[in-house]
Parts: C-alpha cells; structure tokens; sequence
C-alpha cells in the first residue's frame, strides 16, 4: 500500500526535528556526506553511460559536470540579481 499524505508529512515533519537538534558540526558532516554520495551515484551514471572507460576518466567527466553545475548556478544567481527569469 503507497504511504499516505498523513504519514510522508509526519516522516518529513521528524526529519526536520531530528536535523534541527543536530549540532552544527554534525550538520557540516552530513552535507558531506551527502555531497559525497551525490558524487558516488553520479559517477555511476558515468560508468554506465560510457562503459569501459577508467577511474581517471570517470573523475575527469564528474569534475566537469560539477564545474558546469556552478557556472549554472552563478547565472541563475546573476539573472535573480538583476531581476530577470
């Protein structure tokens, strides 16, 4: 049976709490941790879309697309700045 609306709002709602008591530190390890699982299925995307190629490779295509991320990210920020969509 699919989880009702009642449930994933009282499963968001505790998770909210849980990383609201969490200290800063624990925090900034989390976001780590997250970045770097980001980064693990990323690269496993790599291997998959392309097949046969090493490690270096498959580092060298993540830190492009990473690269590609942030130069999104600042001209999102500098349309927002000057007011553009």
């Amino acid at each position: 049976m699919p989880p009702t609306g009642k449930l994933i709002d009282a499963l968001y709602r505790d998770e909210i709490l849980r990383a609201r008591r969490m200290s800063p530190e624990d925090k900034l390890l989390a976001g780590v941790r997250l970045f770097d699982y980001a980064c693990q299925i990323t690269a496993a995307g790599i291997r998959n879309q392309f097949p046969g190629i090493d490690e270096e490779r498959v580092h060298e295509i993540l830190r492009q697309r990473l690269a590609w991320r942030r130069k999104l990210e600042a001209c999102q920020r500098a349309s927002e700045a000057t007011g553009e969509s």
